[in-house]
């Protein structure tokens, strides 16, 4: 039997920063969390995404150092139309976060843009059109 695909992990420099900001894409954290060092929620298809901070890195790898050359990953949330890409885009920004490409109408049919969390890592919004 080959191994089954279960989690991704993400390094965070600030937890509650992290949180806020994947909260705005619709993923569901206790407040206490913002105080964890390490968080997972189940996402559809029950992949966990997992949310540790440098420390709690640092205590099981103490030779971890981040990437170097830009984010070391990205994700992808698919919205229910256009509006909805936008909408979202604009959430992120006035919670102070940044947009590395404004929404646009790409070639392949989607809405898409590519917003920042808070350690640099591109997350995408995508819809079809």
């Amino acid at each position: 039997m080959a191994p089954t695909f279960n989690a991704i992990g993400i390094t965070v420099t600030d937890m509650a920063r992290s949180l806020t900001f994947y909260r705005l894409l619709g993923l569901e954290f206790a407040p206490a969390d913002d105080a964890e060092g390490h968080v997972e929620c189940e996402g559809p298809g029950g992949v966990r995404v997992m949310f540790d901070t440098v420390s709690v890195i640092h205590s099981f790898n103490p030779d971890w150092t981040p990437p170097v050359g830009g984010p070391a990953m990205s994700l992808a949330f698919e919205c229910s139309d256009a509006a909805e890409v936008d909408r979202t885009v604009a959430e992120v920004v006035q919670a102070g976060f940044d947009i590395h490409r404004e929404p646009w109408d790409a070639f392949w049919g989607q809405r898409y843009a590519t917003v920042c969390d808070p350690d640099g890592n591109h997350v995408d919004l995508f819809a079809w059109i």
